[in-house]
């Protein structure tokens, strides 16, 4: 049995109550559908910038009515701190005990045509609810970091401890988070954990709009047989993780013991895929659910704040809170065919 099991296990036994911010967007709300499978109580805040209330109908259909009662809506602004105390002060289910801040403006290309409003949510954002929640005494408060912290750094795979210079506006929003979540547990003895996210794709990831992730974006291109835009030689490569990976990561951060806390993790698979590669896998899984592409794609300019390459070491999630991916990228692309098949048209 994984660490991952036990905790499931201890959960259904235990349940508590969660606050999700972000819920209604794509890591938030699998986030929520697997905490009701638990039996959890859940809190969600969102603001529906980027999320959708799509995202929570899906999540409804999928639970029992007696899961989905265990839930409580509320629309608001991580950018005003009144809401967010609020939030945590007048959950029905009780006090929150476990805060998954997932809120954020995502993507490093918004964050160059508009680094006011991603510093607005990043930053101001981050911290009203990291006040809050110490505030309020929360067990612990997981947030979502980003690889992007790891700017111009060039050793691979990526360590925690070695960071380089920031390429875009995102990645100082990111980079201050972690220094936020740091500062607090020296002066407050606030612990946190905080999760570098690399390249999360799955169902419920948003294709459309001039920011989509890659994943989702050509997809959407193939089902409709769209044009496919590479950016660059297709040899940039990124370490892509499925979805059910990054809700396993945060849900055992959350139950870490404390000698894990104030602390930073990857969360990746610790492997490198090249966008050509991924090019194939998509178009290879969309043909075993009756889509056929044979469009070539498109090579344009590299994009600028990006990359070359990126590739997490994950040792230390996995050593220290018992961090063990069960999705390879070739599984989690297959996984997610018949979602983005099924809705996009």
């Amino acid at each position: 049995m994984t660490k991952y099991d036990e905790i499931k296990a201890q959960l259904l036994s235990e349940p508590k109550v969660w606050l999700v911010t972000g819920v209604a967007g794509f890591i938030g709300s699998n986030l929520l559908e697997t905490l009701l499978k638990l039996n959890q109580y859940v809190v969600g805040l969102d603001n529906f910038s980027t999320g959708f209330q799509r995202n929570l109908d899906e999540v409804q259909d999928i639970v029992t009515k007696e899961q989905w009662q265990r839930f409580q809506f509320v629309e608001g602004d991580i950018c005003d701190l009144e809401s967010c105390k609020a939030v945590l002060k007048h959950a029905t289910a009780g006090d929150v005990n476990y805060v998954l801040h997932q809120a954020a403006l995502g993507s490093v290309p918004r964050s160059i045509d508009d680094p006011i409003n991603t510093n607005k949510s990043n930053i101001d954002g981050f911290l009203n609810i990291l006040v809050a929640s110490k505030d309020a005494g929360v067990d612990s408060f997981t947030y979502a970091a980003s690889s992007s912290t790891y700017g111009d750094h060039p050793a691979l795979p990526k360590v925690e401890e070695n960071i380089g210079n920031p390429l875009s506006p995102y990645a100082v929003t990111k980079y201050v988070n972690e220094l936020y979540a740091d500062v607090f547990a020296r002066v407050y003895g606030f612990k946190t954990i905080g999760l570098r996210y690399f390249n999360v794709f799955g169902p419920r990831q948003n294709p459309d709009g001039a920011y989509a992730a890659v994943i989702p974006k050509w997809t959407a291109a193939m089902i409709k047989g769209d044009t496919v835009f590479i950016n660059g030689d297709g040899e940039t490569s990124r370490d892509f993780s499925y979805v059910s990976n990054a809700v396993q990561l945060n849900i055992l951060a959350a139950k870490a013991e404390n000698s894990a806390k104030n602390e930073i993790y990857n969360m990746a698979l610790g492997d490198r895929t090249t966008l050509n590669e991924l090019f194939i896998g998509i178009q290879d899984a969309l043909r075993d659910n009756g889509v056929d592409y044979l469009g070539e794609p498109i090579y344009c300019d590299f994009r600028p704040g990006d990359v070359r390459h990126s590739q997490a070491d994950i040792s230390k999630a996995q050593v220290k809170i018992g961090f063990a991916p069960i999705h390879r990228i070739v599984q989690g692309i297959h996984e997610s065919m018949p979602w983005y098949v099924r809705n996009i048209s």
